[in-house]
């Protein structure tokens, strides 16, 4: 059950490395110019009326303020505990210092 599973092995032809001869390349020939694609594409295109260009600025303001108003929060709870630890040092400090004195 917890034994590992492996893939079998891979049945590719091994990889054969060609050596780049220092004879001179064949020249070039001109070939004929590729034609251009087609202007018109199959792809749907997206029309934004203005109403919905509003609504799209609208839901994108709300998640700004929302991701704000979260990460704000994060902060302020970062914040509180770092005092409230602080303040636990100081009073214990302050415990410790005047048992050592007595």
């Amino acid at each position: 059950m917890f034994t590992p599973k492996y893939p079998p092995q891979d049945t590719a032809p091994p990889i054969t490395v060609t050596v780049p001869t220092t004879q001179a390349p064949a020249p070039v020939q001109p070939t004929a110019p590729v034609p251009a694609a087609p202007a018109a594409s199959n792809r749907p295109t997206v029309q934004l009326t203005p109403g919905s260009a509003l609504a799209l600025a609208a839901g994108g303001g709300a998640v700004i303020l929302v991701v704000g108003a979260v990460l704000v929060s994060m902060l302020l709870a970062v914040a509180i505990t770092a005092a409230s630890v602080a303040v636990c040092a100081v009073v214990l400090r302050s415990l410790l210092n005047a048992e050592r004195n007595r």
